[in-house]
C-alpha cells in the first residue's frame, strides 16, 4: 500500500504538470497542433533516460524514488493515451499528413531524447 501511495502522489504532480505545459502551450500556439503532448512526450523520455541513467543505475536509488519519479512523476507527466487522442482528432479532421508527422516526431524524438538522456547521465557521473 505504501509504493501505490508513493507512485499516486508522484503521478499528481506529473498530472499536474502536464496539465501547465499543455495550457502554456495551447496560450503560445493555439489548438491547431498538439504541441503540448509533443513537448511532454519528448522531455519526459528525457527526463526518464537522464533519471535511470544518474539515480537507478549509478547512485543506488531506492526503488521508493524510483516508482516516485519513474512511475509516478515521469509517468503522470508523459502518456502516451493523449498521444493516441491527439492523432485521432487529426486524423478526423483531415490532417491526415500532419497526424503522420506528429506520430513520427513524437516516437523518434522522443526515443532519441531518452538516449540522450542516457548519454547525459553517464557523462555527468
Amino acid at each position: 500500500m505504501q509504493h501505490l501511495l508513493i507512485v499516486a502522489m508522484g503521478g499528481a504532480l506529473g498530472s499536474g504538470m502536464r496539465h501547465l505545459v499543455n495550457l502554456a502551450s495551447l496560450r503560445l500556439f493555439g489548438p491547431g497542433f498538439p504541441w503540448g503532448t509533443l513537448t511532454v512526450n519528448i522531455v519526459g523520455s528525457l527526463a526518464m533516460g537522464l533519471f535511470v541513467e544518474l539515480l537507478a543505475r549509478r547512485f543506488g536509488g531506492s526503488a521508493e524514488l524510483r516508482l516516485f519519479v519513474a512511475t509516478g512523476i515521469l509517468g503522470g507527466f508523459t502518456t502516451f493515451s493523449a498521444f493516441s487522442l491527439d492523432v485521432a482528432v487529426l486524423y478526423e479532421r483531415g490532417a491526415v499528413v500532419q497526424a503522420a508527422l506528429y506520430v513520427a516526431a513524437c516516437l523518434v524524438a522522443a526515443i532519441l531524447a531518452l538516449f540522450l538522456g542516457m548519454w547525459l547521465g553517464k557523462s555527468l557521473g
